[in-house]
């Protein structure tokens, strides 16, 4: 499988981007959201890639970032959402939108995506909300795992992360007193 393609740009389309490499000319579907920032035809450009194979054709999907193309496959794994669809959904909004968008459970600003419909956008949040990382910003392991073991109490993911933040602001660096302080605030004891 392709993982990732380093280039040339012979040419820009709407949809997908042309890029030769050592002679051979790979046609690439990429977010429309991606494709202003790609270098000029000639230039090089680096994408990561998702190879996608059916019985009767093989289609390369490109993304800027590792990211994307996580979030890219991980919407291959929703039930009704094949690589055409999930492309749509990256063109339609921002990365940290969709993730925002997951975890506040904004069913109105992904129904906003051309082609995606109340009932498409509900299966994504139930299914994507735990899969897919937060879009607040905290990026650290301290902080994903101590939320990941408050959603694992029983307590909803916004209102842990809420609380959770306010914790990580007080300067709680371990995992125990910054789960012990959460919890006070959750419970109403903090």
């Amino acid at each position: 499988m392709i993982g990732s393609l380093r280039g040339r740009v012979i040419s820009r389309k709407p949809d997908n981007v042309l890029v030769e490499v050592q002679g051979v000319g790979y046609a690439v579907h990429v977010p429309l959201n991606v494709i202003p920032d790609l270098p000029g035809e000639g230039d090089e450009v680096f994408l990561h890639i998702y190879t996608h194979v059916r019985e009767d054709v093989i289609h390369l999907f490109g993304f800027a970032s590792e990211d994307s193309k996580k979030v890219f496959m991980t919407l291959l794994g929703v039930s009704g959402v094949g690589p055409k669809m999930a492309l749509n959904i990256l063109s339609g909004i921002s990365h940290n939108d969709f993730l925002h968008a997951l975890q506040t459970e904004d069913i109105d600003m992904l129904c906003r995506i051309p082609g995606l419909g109340k009932k498409t956008a509900g299966r994504l949040i139930l299914e994507l909300r735990e899969k897919l990382p937060s879009g607040t910003g905290h990026q650290d392991r301290l902080f994903d795992d101590t939320l990941s073991a408050l959603v694992n109490l029983g307590y909803k993911r916004n209102m842990a992360q809420e609380f959770l933040e306010q914790s990580y602001k007080k300067g709680h660096k371990d995992i125990e007193s910054l789960l012990r302080e959460t919890l006070k605030l959750l419970t109403g004891n903090g």
